[in-house]
């Protein structure tokens, strides 16, 4: 029995929802964003294999999720069985930014990072009430729209995916509901300092820990506001300083927070070490300050320099000068002068504003396509030569399922035999473009690679990530890959960068790029 074509972009299920971007594959299941024809809207659809023995749990779980209707938690829209050997839940869009992206850049501010994990907080205790357990709550987790408004994603999905035939009893429940209250609390750790407690997760750095015990948010980032501060340690102290009341409830912790301050004075007693730079602070003998009132003082003699009408500056001098020259017929001629060079600016602006409106780099107006690509080289940054193999690189854009750009065979490890980080190649749009998404085709399975683009205004091939920014990462890829960006995306040159290439031989890994397809507009 021959086995059925995998599911790929461009698929149209149930005669309604076409596939369109793979977003995520993990146990056993895969996110795809896809169009809805018949209510002209994009939804988000899970899926996983109807011969998979969880299938059935799998739609009971999202049922059961339907109870829980704040609308911070992504709807559940419709619920599919054994469609092309797939069981489908069909959730709402949310064109929103994970937060640990954001994280990745810096830390919230104090009052934003209090709001957002207040929101996360209400929305949780309102699934709670419902006996609905989250499980597995991370900054990936949490969506940021443009508005300001908050999403939560993945309610159930834990349970769903859990092994076939597990009952549930009251203690276990009980954990599952103190494990979301610990991850609201690392959730609030992050906000405030782009570290996650316990281990390296969504790409944000282990938070330190001093003797066995995790550092309060304001010891490692100065600023942290003392009330949010106290809050998170009431969370996740164990027990927490001072001998202040453990918060064990979600809606608790949403409480606290919205009546949180923002502290006028930012003075701790028990400062961060990580800003140190003046010698004073660092000095073990003390420094005597002097006390009493200030000694008297008789009155100088005569004026102080100190009080004397400062010199004329460099324009002051020009606008004398100026007012001199105005004085009989050099007056008339720099007169002249100066509105001719006053009209002079008006038209160069005029000129200017109606060529930039001609000459747009990219109309907004038009629809998406197929972007051409200039030119494509090789991209190895961390090689000894610099380059691998750039002779293949045109193979990706020719059309040509057959051929492509491969890179070195590396041996004993997926990871590029441990010898650099990544490798791959870099597409030339040939100006500033906006680009929406990438279709990606590879040779052989599983191969990790991630996104990167420069400014629009580069004119030099990358050479090296320096001033390059990654604007997508996609784990265990298949050979059909299509990436999604983010809205409004500018850029002239876009890296495809292989961070783990899949096996050919015993021993022996190679990468291999067979085909690229960009989109947006230009």
């Amino acid at each position: 029995m021959s086995e059925r074509r995998p599911l790929a972009s461009g698929d149209v299920l149930a005669h309604r929802y076409e596939l369109q971007d793979l977003v995520t594959e993990k146990l056993g299941s895969t996110t795809w964003r896809a169009h809805d024809k018949v209510l002209n809207r994009n939804v988000g659809i899970e899926m996983i294999s109807s011969a998979d023995p969880r299938a059935n749990h799998f739609l009971s779980a999202a049922r059961e999720s339907t109870a829980v209707t704040d609308p911070r938690f992504l709807r559940v829209l419709d619920l599919i069985e054994d469609e092309q050997q797939h069981h489908l839940v069909i959730r709402e869009w949310a064109r929103a930014f994970p937060l640990d992206q954001l994280l990745a850049q810096s830390p919230l501010p104090n009052r934003r990072a209090a709001t957002v994990v207040a929101e996360v907080a209400e929305a949780l205790a309102a699934a709670h009430e419902h006996g609905v357990y989250h499980r597995r709550l991370t900054p990936h987790q949490v969506m940021l729209k443009q508005s300001g408004a908050v999403r939560v994603v993945g309610l159930g999905v834990a349970t769903a995916l859990s092994p076939v035939g597990r009952q549930d009893s009251l203690t276990d429940l009980q954990a599952y509901e103190q494990l979301d209250v610990q991850a609201i609390g690392k959730l609030l750790y992050a906000c405030l300092t782009s570290r996650w407690p316990g281990a390296h997760v969504d790409g944000l750095r282990a938070a330190p820990t001093e003797h066995g015990r995790l550092l309060r948010p304001r010891q490692v980032r100065a600023g942290v506001s003392r009330d949010i501060d106290t809050t998170c340690d009431r969370i996740l102290g164990t027990p927490p300083r001072h001998h202040a009341p453990p918060l064990r409830k979600a809606a608790d912790i949403a409480r606290t927070l919205r009546l949180s301050g923002e502290d006028d004075d930012l003075f701790d007693d028990q400062p961060s070490l990580a800003g140190l730079s003046s010698p004073d602070l660092l000095r073990l003998d003390p420094v005597i300050v002097p006390g009493g009132p200030p000694p008297g003082l008789e009155p100088p003699r005569r004026r102080p320099k100190a009080y004397d009408p400062a010199p004329p500056t460099t324009l002051q001098r020009g606008k004398l000068r100026a007012r001199r020259a105005a004085k009989g017929d050099r007056g008339l001629v720099l007169l002249g002068i100066i509105g001719a060079l006053l009209l002079a600016t008006v038209l160069a602006f005029l000129v200017g504003r109606s060529t930039n409106d001609s000459a747009s780099p990219v109309d907004r107006a038009s629809p998406s396509r197929v972007l051409p690509v200039q030119r494509v080289v090789d991209f190895d940054p961390q090689g000894e030569d610099g380059s691998e193999n750039p002779e293949q690189a045109k193979r990706t854009i020719d059309g040509n399922m057959r051929t492509g750009w491969q890179s070195a065979t590396y041996l004993g490890s997926a990871e590029l035999g441990g010898l650099k980080d990544g490798v791959g190649i870099v597409l030339d749009l040939g100006g500033p473009r906006e680009v929406d998404s990438l279709r990606i085709r590879l040779a052989g399975r599983p191969t990790d690679f991630s996104i990167y683009t420069s400014s629009p205004t580069a004119t030099k091939t990358p050479k090296t990530l320096t001033g390059l920014r990654r604007v997508a990462v996609l784990d265990k890829a298949g050979t059909d890959s299509s990436v999604s960006l983010q809205s409004g995306l500018l850029t002239r040159y876009v890296v495809v960068w292989l961070r783990s290439v899949p096996e050919i031989e015993p021993g022996r890994f190679r990468g291999e790029i067979r085909e690229v397809v960009v989109r947006g507009q230009s």
